[in-house]
């Protein structure tokens, strides 16, 4: 069966213009009433991984919230707003400030709406998932269209890894540490949480080093919605330029059969594809397209090609926000600053993801320079 995902044009995050279009591109696909029952409770889930200002590109904006709400409300919903940032480390009380910056905070006042925190669980087979999940009758899910140094993109399935409760984050990242092993942590998400409706802010969205602070902001101007979470972050990487299939998690569940990868077998409505397709996102460093290689030299280049974090001394805050982030324990601060153990290492890149200041670098081995990547 063919997804139905809608794509329209949203210049900038005007507030009338961002509840106009989001609104639109729901109504595409047969209104907010075709995902969500009137009356019912709803968790709204942008995503808001550090305590950065909305023109960072690094949080769903909150305008985009604000228009979701409105939607919702237009039904007699009971909405609440929440997430489980990255930089919660062992202090919960950081969230706080996370709602406050990203601009959150302002907008569920200001609409007279819920915002919770993840603070309980409940225990999956795997992983430990916010109870509000299972105490709300739908979730929404507000996904901000990033680049992501490791898992290539993050959008619509990535953003619900969000739903794991608090530092159990870090758990996954240090069991499963290979792009490839995370992605199916993700797909497992995925199949347990899927959201009623995804609406993606693409309007601003991110390049390069993302998703976090060393990520660069891009004008893209769209607003893409649908249920099928996999469908969405396809288009998504066929508007960067990306291979869908090159993405990890969205390979893992494809095979899966969770959802269409193949554009052939997804309908868009609103604009057309090629109408909203510019120059290629710049991709993270740390990107390596073994295709790009005969497969015998990419085979052995695998095993020497690697990238490692580094810190700027001279930008560092000395906040200790990477150290409670790594989930190998690979970072000391010591009198001259961080120290990197790089035998313990997983080139996860945690550290640079909840970096404020973009203070951490990827330094790259030598037969990576070498080739040029």
């Amino acid at each position: 069966m063919n997804s139905k995902i809608s794509l329209v044009k949203c210049k900038n995050y005007d507030s009338q213009l961002t509840f106009q279009q989001a609104k639109y591109a729901i109504e595409l696909l047969g209104g907010i009433s075709s995902f969500v029952k009137p009356y019912s409770k709803v968790l709204v889930k942008p995503n808001l991984l550090m305590a950065m200002p909305p023109e960072s590109a690094v949080c769903t904006h909150p305008e985009v919230v604000r228009a979701m709400i409105r939607i919702l409300k237009e039904i007699n919903c009971k909405i609440c707003i929440g997430d489980g940032p990255s930089v919660w480390g062992n202090h919960l009380e950081n969230v706080n400030e996370v709602y406050k910056v990203s601009g959150i905070y302002k907008v569920a006042e200001e609409e007279g709406v819920e915002l919770i925190k993840f603070d309980t669980r409940r225990w999956k087979e795997k992983f430990p998932i916010a109870r509000a999940f299972y105490e709300c009758d739908f979730l929404i899910n507000l996904p901000k269209f990033k680049t992501h140094e490791f898992t290539l993109m993050t959008g619509a399935v990535k953003n619900l890894f969000g739903l794991v409760w608090g530092t159990y984050k870090t758990e996954l990242h240090k069991k499963y540490f290979s792009p490839v092993e995370f992605a199916k942590i993700l797909a497992d998400i995925y199949q347990e949480t899927k959201p009623a409706l995804t609406l993606v802010d693409g309007v601003l969205a991110m390049e390069g080093d993302g998703p976090g602070s060393s990520g660069k902001p891009r004008d893209c101007g769209l607003l893409l919605a649908g249920k099928d979470c996999l469908a969405l972050d396809t288009v998504m990487a066929s508007i960067m330029g990306v291979d869908p299939l090159d993405v990890p998690y969205i390979k893992e569940a494809a095979e899966r059969k969770l959802g269409n990868a193949d554009l052939k077998f997804i309908e868009i409505l609103g604009e057309k594809l090629d109408s909203v397709s510019g120059e290629p996102f710049a991709l993270p460093v740390v990107y390596f397209k073994p295709k790009r290689l005969s497969p015998v030299i990419a085979s052995l280049a695998k095993l020497l090609i690697k990238y490692y974090p580094c810190v700027e001394s001279d930008n560092c805050l000395r906040c200790a926000a990477c150290i409670a982030a790594c989930p190998k324990k690979a970072i000391k601060m010591e009198n001259r600053g961080l120290k990197f153990q790089y035998s313990r290492c997983i080139s996860c890149f945690c550290c640079q993801e909840v970096c404020p200041v973009a203070a951490i670098k990827i330094k790259k081995s030598f037969m990576a320079k070498i080739i040029g990547l």
